[in-house]
């Protein structure tokens, strides 16, 4: 995992780093970081044109030291104050981006770079807010970003994750406090899911899906798939789908009636590790009775997803339901499911969103987008850990539910509910990542689950 620092907790580490080195040390460090990225982008210095566009404090003074540096390698460097900068650049090589940083507030009118010419941004793209990636329509748009210590939510939501293009993080002696926030990386697939052992069997892992009316039997079956792909060991499925469906054959089903179904799913599950609900179920008045039922009762980890979360209400009328329940409880609402949850869309600052409905709601949230953001109510840290690797390809029928089925696995596995939903929306963008770049369907995630994970335990 890799730490993303808040505003705030950026600011504290910095005054921790200015009590051991002084300030013109670290600005030395950053500009000097800046200027070694300047050089892999132009491919050397000698004769290249440089245009650095500075503000008033210490990203205008990285910027200085990065002028500086890249003069004395041959560089023909144009320093610009930001507050005096014409609005079209002159032609050049590289702009290099020193306006305003991390600490930066209200909007910002970039001058518009000469045609084609490569932008390199200092800290964070100038005119984006560090902590929910929110830009004004005049910001900056970097085609790389030099930040320093750590990642910063900025860079990863919103509009800053477009306006930053590819980020490089630089180390520049900046040491911090466990941070709030987490971003899930590849390494930590082998790093968080055990093994299978040997001596396990498949009640070790066994997950019970609830999911697919008539009509909606894909959501089933691509839900039980995605567990299987993860590495669930049985599945039992209750629908009240079609029977005569495609059901995959690797899992055991029961027919659930229009009503009275939850005392015989609960009994059918008893011996799962974790229950998924929802998926494609329906949500007439009898279905929603029977799936807060079954969420009262399930003694193990629940993932409650698609018409679940319809099931629960409001935040004020699902939290009495979840806070009698002993084992943590996953919801996974998009934004249109988190709007009826927390009464409001979620915003900007994604990270934000989840921690404040987990905190009313009392359970772990992965609030699902191009930045996932998952949060526990627990007092721990991270109390988000972040996801990053979906593509634009996800944005297809029905990979949610693959999606809930890999958490649910990954639970059963043996992973803690909040990593696990977190670790799950990494492999599931990997898996996306795999796929076909045009027409990727759900149906082709699960195997590209099972993909990613063999290869994380080959090299692992």
């Amino acid at each position: 995992m890799r730490a993303v620092l808040s505003r705030d907790e950026l600011r504290a580490a910095d005054a921790a780093a200015l009590e051991h080195v002084t300030h013109d040390t670290l600005v030395e460090r950053a500009g000097t970081a800046v200027a070694q990225s300047a050089l892999r982008l132009l491919g050397g210095a000698y004769g290249r044109r440089v245009t650095v566009v500075a503000g008033k404090g210490s990203n205008g003074a990285d910027g200085r030291v990065a002028a500086a540096y890249l003069a004395r390698r041959g560089a023909r460097v144009t320093v610009l104050e930001a507050a005096g900068a014409p609005a079209q650049l002159a032609p050049c090589d590289l702009v290099i981006d020193a306006a305003y940083g991390t600490g930066f507030h209200g909007s910002y009118d970039a001058p518009a770079r000469p045609p084609g010419t490569p932008v390199l941004a200092i800290d964070i793209a100038s005119g984006v807010d560090t902590d929910t990636g929110s830009a004004s329509a005049g910001a900056v748009q970097a085609t790389r970003t030099v930040t320093f210590a750590a990642l910063k939510p900025g860079l990863l939501q919103g509009e800053g994750s477009r306006r930053c293009g590819v980020v490089e993080v630089a180390d520049i002696g900046i040491t911090w406090a466990p941070a709030r926030a987490a971003l899930m990386e590849d390494e930590d697939i082998a790093a968080l899911l055990p093994r299978h052992q040997r001596g396990s069997n498949k009640w070790s892992h066994a997950v019970g899906v609830a999911a697919g009316s008539t009509g909606m039997e894909g959501a089933a079956i691509l839900c039980t798939r995605g567990a299987l792909g993860a590495g669930a060991g049985m599945i039992r499925l209750g629908s009240p789908g079609d029977p005569a469906a495609p059901w995959p054959t690797e899992a055991v089903r029961m027919h659930l009636p229009p009503a009275s179904w939850a005392a015989p799913f609960l009994e059918a599950t008893a011996k799962c590790r974790a229950v998924v609900i929802g998926p494609g179920l329906g949500t007439d008045e009898a279905t929603r009775a029977e799936i807060r039922a079954v969420i009262a009762a399930v003694p193990v980890p629940v993932v409650i997803d698609a018409d679940a979360l319809t099931a629960l209400g409001d935040a004020e009328a699902a939290r009495p339901l979840l806070a009698a329940r002993r084992a943590p409880s996953v919801l996974t609402p998009h934004d249109g499911e988190y709007a009826r949850l927390a009464g409001s869309a979620p915003g900007d600052d994604r990270l934000a969103a989840a921690r404040d409905l987990a905190a009313r709601i009392g359970a772990v949230v992965l609030l699902k987008g191009p930045l996932t953001a998952v949060a526990t109510p627990e007092a721990t840290v991270p109390d988000v850990f972040l996801g990053a690797a979906g593509v634009p390809a996800l944005a297809t029928a029905g990979s949610g539910d693959v999606l809930s089925g890999v958490i649910a696995a990954f639970i059963a596995r043996g992973v803690p509910a909040h990593p696990a939903a977190a670790l799950a929306a990494h492999v599931h963008g990997r898996a996306a990542g795999r796929g076909r770049p045009e027409g990727l369907v759900a149906g082709d995630l699960p195997d590209l689950v099972a993909l990613v994970l063999s290869q994380a335990a080959q090299h692992g």
